[in-house]
């Protein structure tokens, strides 16, 4: 199967070493992403906000690859304060209320730039 990689252009791709996103036959991966565009981070101190920045980024890597949301089948949502649930949950309702993937929510201890509430993963599958 042939593999295509996206970036976003980022510096960090090259330093890290790793794509926005990967194609292998029908299957997506994006990598996690945060609530950051080129001037800074979006929605400081905002859970919901900074959730729905970050699907709307994905929206966009789907798009690039071909996809929708609605080919989305898991996403990983990791949470500095999991007792912000309800808000991030919010967010992600709005996008795949009627799509319902597999999910799950994490509290982790930090994210890259302490002004990082949340960072999403999503696979994506076309039938």
């Amino acid at each position: 199967m042939q593999r295509k990689n996206f970036s976003s252009g980022a510096k960090w791709e090259d330093i890290v070493g790793y794509s926005r996103a990967v194609l292998i036959g029908n299957h997506l991966e994006v990598s996690g992403t945060v609530a950051a565009d080129e001037q800074g981070v979006v929605g400081q101190g905002d859970f919901y906000k900074q959730t729905r920045f970050i699907l709307e980024k994905i929206d966009k890597v789907l798009q690039q690859a071909g996809f929708t949301m609605r080919d989305v089948v898991r996403t990983r949502m990791f949470v500095t304060d999991i007792s912000q649930w309800e808000a991030v949950g919010k967010a992600h309702g709005e996008f795949f209320k009627d799509i319902k993937p597999a999910t799950s929510m994490i509290e982790i201890s930090a994210l890259i730039d302490p002004e990082y509430l949340v960072e999403i993963e999503v696979t994506a599958i076309k039938s």
